[in-house]
């Protein structure tokens, strides 16, 4: 089936200045994976590297405010990814679950000390991150029995706090 050119501009749109996975690109410009992977290869054979374009156009965001968000956005995105695998894992022990938990939130509370330089704004959520990571840590050492259910709470929460003070 022949696709009209819009169709073409809107999934790599979709891809290069919505920041969607090709999958999502593909979906939202209503074409398959396979003519989407096909449309992003020919475009680099002739030239337009999608994932230069990519790159330059998270570098040419609006403000600093937006480039420290996407950074934020792309933290926060593998951190709860990461949570999910902690969570779900069978094959690891709950003081271990503790241990990938304190690492996280210092990587978290790391990260929005870099955001938090570039966007003052963003500095709220660095405290609000602080005191998680100190909670996780106590946790972790005091009750690493408890740390699933921490888990389990500081998922969503830290979520929540992005939305909220970011």
């Amino acid at each position: 089936m022949a696709h009209p050119p819009e169709t073409g501009a809107k999934l790599r749109a979709a891809y290069v200045y919505d920041r969607l996975s090709l999958d999502a690109a593909a979906e939202k410009a209503g074409v398959s994976i396979a003519t989407a992977r096909r449309w992003k290869r020919d475009a680099e054979a002739s030239g337009d590297d999608w994932e230069r374009a990519r790159s330059a156009a998270r570098l040419a965001g609006d403000s600093t405010q937006t480039l420290a968000q996407m950074i934020l956005d792309d933290y926060m995105s593998l951190h709860q990814a990461t949570v999910e695998g902690v969570k779900t894992a069978t094959d690891v022990q709950p003081i271990q679950k503790a241990e990938v938990l304190s690492r996280l939130a210092d990587a978290f509370t790391k990260t929005m000390a870099a955001v938090s330089k570039a966007s003052p704004q963003l500095n709220r959520l660095g405290v609000a991150t602080d005191v998680l990571q100190r909670l996780s840590r106590y946790t972790a050492e005091v009750h690493p029995h408890l740390a699933e259910a921490l888990l389990e709470v500081l998922e969503p929460f830290a979520a929540e706090l992005a939305r909220d003070y970011a």
